[in-house]
């Protein structure tokens, strides 16, 4: 996995929660739903490239 993916795997993650933390604090179930989706994409993503380092080595 490239620094870079791993930046942007991690920003995407941090912008879920972010989201999340949003749609808590003005009771917006849409938005909570949305910021727990992107971060289980970025984690979805990031063992992806788990696995795609894992095979490289």
């Amino acid at each position: 996995m490239g620094l870079g993916d791993k930046i942007s795997n991690e920003a995407e993650h941090l912008g879920g929660k972010a989201k999340e933390a949003a749609g808590n604090a003005t009771d917006n179930d849409q938005l909570k739903a949305e910021g727990q989706a992107d971060q289980v994409k970025a984690d979805a993503k990031k063992v992806g490239e788990d696995v795609k380092d894992t095979f490289k080595d």
